[in-house]
C-alpha cells in the first residue's frame, strides 16, 4: 500500500472540491457558550482555554472582515494565488439569533477570495430555524459544520463539564447531515477516565455517525483551565502519553474508523507559555513524519479492521 493511500487526509479531500490552494483563517467574533454564560452552567469545558489556538489577529474587536483581511496577509505572502474558508472558530459560533449569525456568515463571504465556510459549535446549539438557512447556505457555497463530540462516553462528557450527552451529539450530526451539510467531528484522545479500550472503542462509535471529517489531538493541560487544577490535585486520575505511545493509539483508532471517513487532524500544539504537559517538543508537521513511518513499520491503514469491529457490533 502506497504512502498516499494510508489514510485520508484533508488536504485531498480539499483538491477534490476547489482547483486551488485553500487556508482556513480563524475567527473570534465574541460568541461565548452555554457551559459558561449560566444556561447550562459556568466556567466552560474544563480543558478549555481559546488562547492555545486563536493567532494574534483573532480579538473580538475586530470586525469579521477585519480578521479575514489581516489572516489573508499573513497567508498570502507565501502563496498569492491562495483562496481561504472563514473558520468561525473560538467557542460556539451558533449560539446567537440566527439574523446576527446570517449576518457575521454573510459579511464573511462577502470578503474577496473566501470560498466558504467552516462554523464550530456544539450538539445543543443546532436550531431547525438555523439548519434551514445553513442548508439554503450550503447549496450556494462550501460549507462543513464542525461539532465538538470530545468523547462518546456520557459520564466523561458530565466530568469534564461539556453540559450535554453523547445522545445529543448523535441527534446533531444525523440531523445536520439529512440537510445535505458536510460535518465534522472533533474527539480528544486520553481524557481522565478513558483507557486504551474505552478510546478504541470510540472509534467505532464515531464510525456509525454520518461525519464526513474528523479531527482528533491529544490530551493537554493548559494553564489557566480547570482540568490543570485537577491535575495538581490528582495527577494519578492522568494518562499524558509520551509521543511514540499516542502515534500507536492513533493508529489503533484509524484501523477501526470507517475507510472513506476524511481525516483532518491527529495532534494540537498549544503555545509553550501555556502548556503544562505532555511537552513533546516536535512541530506537528514532524510529528505526521513520525506516524507515516509508524503506519508504514506496521503495514497497516485507516479502516484495516474496520469490517472485522462492524460485524462484532451486529
Amino acid at each position: 500500500m502506497g504512502e498516499r493511500t494510508r489514510y485520508n487526509d484533508f488536504a485531498r479531500f480539499l483538491a477534490l472540491h476547489f482547483p486551488f490552494k485553500v487556508q482556513k483563517i480563524s475567527l473570534n467574533v465574541g460568541f461565548t457558550c452555554p457551559n459558561r454564560d449560566g444556561v447550562k452552567g459556568y466556567g466552560g469545558c474544563t480543558y478549555c482555554n481559546n488562547q492555545t489556538f486563536n493567532p494574534a489577529y483573532c480579538r473580538t474587536d475586530k470586525s469579521v472582515t477585519q480578521q479575514l483581511e489581516e489572516g489573508k496577509e499573513f497567508f498570502a505572502r507565501k502563496y498569492p494565488e491562495m483562496k481561504f474558508l472563514a473558520y468561525f472558530q473560538a467557542y460556539t459560533n451558533t449560539y446567537a439569533e440566527l439574523d446576527k449569525l446570517r449576518r457575521m456568515y454573510e459579511e464573511a463571504l462577502r470578503v474577496e477570495g473566501v470560498v466558504g465556510l467552516v462554523i464550530g459549535t456544539r450538539p445543543d446549539c443546532m436550531p431547525e430555524e438555523l439548519l434551514d438557512y445553513l442548508e439554503e447556505l450550503n447549496r450556494r457555497t462550501f460549507l462543513l459544520v464542525e461539532y465538538g463530540i470530545e468523547s462518546t462516553d456520557n459520564h466523561t462528557l458530565q466530568r469534564i463539564n461539556r453540559g450535554h450527552t453523547f445522545e445529543c451529539t448523535v441527534d446533531a450530526v444525523k440531523r445536520t447531515a439529512e440537510r445535505g451539510i458536510r460535518v465534522g467531528g472533533h474527539v480528544i484522545l486520553g481524557l481522565p477516565g478513558e483507557n486504551h479500550e474505552a478510546i478504541i472503542r470510540q472509534a467505532r462509535q464515531v464510525s456509525e455517525l454520518p461525519l464526513t471529517t474528523l479531527k482528533m489531538h491529544q490530551l493537554q493541560l493548559v494553564r489557566g483551565t480547570r482540568m490543570a487544577h485537577e491535575y495538581e490535585l490528582c495527577p494519578e486520575d492522568f494518562h499524558l502519553y509520551e509521543v511514540d505511545e499516542y502515534i500507536d493509539l492513533v493508529i489503533d483508532y484509524l484501523e477501526r474508523v470507517r475507510p472513506d471517513l476524511v481525516l483532518e487532524r491527529f495532534v494540537s500544539q498549544s503555545p509553550k507559555e501555556l502548556l503544562i504537559a505532555p511537552d513533546w517538543g516536535i512541530k506537528n508537521y514532524e510529528f505526521a513524519v513520525r506516524m507515516q513511518r509508524r503506519l508504514q513499520e506496521r503495514d497497516t491503514w485507516q479502516g484495516k479492521f474496520y469490517e472485522e469491529v462492524k460485524k462484532e457490533t451486529i
